[in-house]
């Protein structure tokens, strides 16, 4: 079976050399690549240009019009069978074609999802975000699971295959930005189309290189949980409040201590319980301290980004949509 990858990138050269150079080293072959340079002012044509004789790879330039609508670009010049999405933030492990053949050629999946992890070469603070977003003590946990906040699986863009099939049927993204995957993800499940997890297909995903990009993500990933909501409102699940509670949670213990004192040290020492036990669990999961107290930096910011982007898409803004034209 020959694959696709279908890859947006927006001012990211040195990410996509790191890409195409795990995607080169792949012991399954028969796969093509697809850039989409999505209006970048840092292209990566040149590196792009670098691996032409390595990959069966193609280029391609277009005006922005956000990631999900160039994932379409690139799905309607595919020549595969299998089209596999992969975020330009990412490495890939030499067997992750293999893997993923074998797999689907055991059980077949229209489209599945794959979970993601932190690679050695990467920072400190690119681990501790990593370790923030697969934790049991954030809504991370529930990433790369079968089973998504109780519900079922939706695949993530950042590792996110389907078959040509759903392309066809599907038509691809309807929408470019906030959640644009879990929605596309909704849709393939609502035609009755097989999706599932394949756990040993993982990718190492960067996500963000520092605590103020990550912010940024976060809420916006907050506000892509609302706009989902007003299209499925039985998509917005209880432990999609978790973020908001806890942040209001957090800014209420100063107020709360001019109120009740006995309150206020309890809420103390549960807060200084939680953030002990994150660090020793990420102490011991990434071998190092201190990733274990970074850790905990890049929890607050997952928790309260997402709770700011959550309350604000959900009690101050009015519908923001963005569909195909």
């Amino acid at each position: 079976m020959k694959y696709s990858v279908i890859t947006p990138v927006y001012n990211r050269p040195e990410e996509v050399r790191e890409l195409l150079e795990s995607l080169s080293k792949q012991t399954y072959k028969n796969f093509e690549v697809i850039i989409i340079e999505d209006g970048s002012t840092l292209k990566c044509d040149e590196v792009c240009a670098a691996f032409e004789e390595k990959l069966d790879l193609k280029y391609f330039f277009k005006p922005n019009s956000g990631q999900g609508f160039s994932r379409n670009y690139g799905f309607e010049r595919a020549t595969g069978d299998y089209f596999v999405q992969l975020d330009s933030d990412a490495i890939i492990p030499e067997k992750y074609f293999e893997i993923a053949d074998n797999s689907l050629k055991a059980s077949w999946l229209d489209a599945y999802g794959g979970p993601d992890a932190a690679h050695k070469s990467f920072t400190d603070v690119q681990k501790a975000i990593n370790y923030s977003m697969t934790s049991v003590f954030t809504t991370g946990g529930i990433r790369g699971k079968k089973n998504n906040a109780g519900g079922q699986f939706h695949p993530r863009s950042f590792n996110f295959g389907i078959s040509r099939k759903v392309w066809e049927e599907t038509g691809g993204y309807t929408m470019t930005r906030m959640a644009e995957d879990i929605e596309f993800s909704i849709r393939i499940l609502s035609k009755g189309f097989k999706v599932g997890l394949i756990e040993e297909a993982f990718i190492y995903h960067k996500r963000r290189t520092d605590f103020g990009q990550f912010f940024k993500q976060l809420h916006f990933f907050g506000r892509g949980r609302i706009n989902l909501a007003r299209m499925f409102p039985s998509e917005l699940k209880l432990v999609h409040y978790f973020p908001m509670l806890f942040t209001l949670g957090v800014l209420a213990i100063p107020i709360i201590f001019f109120i009740d004192k006995i309150l206020f040290f309890i809420a103390v020492f549960l807060l200084l319980l939680y953030i002990m036990m994150i660090v020793i669990d990420s102490a011991v999961h990434n071998k190092s301290l201190k990733i274990g107290f970074l850790s905990v930096i890049a929890c607050f910011i997952q928790l309260m980004g997402y709770g700011f982007g959550f309350m604000q898409e959900k009690f101050l803004k009015g519908e923001v949509i963005l569909k195909q034209n």
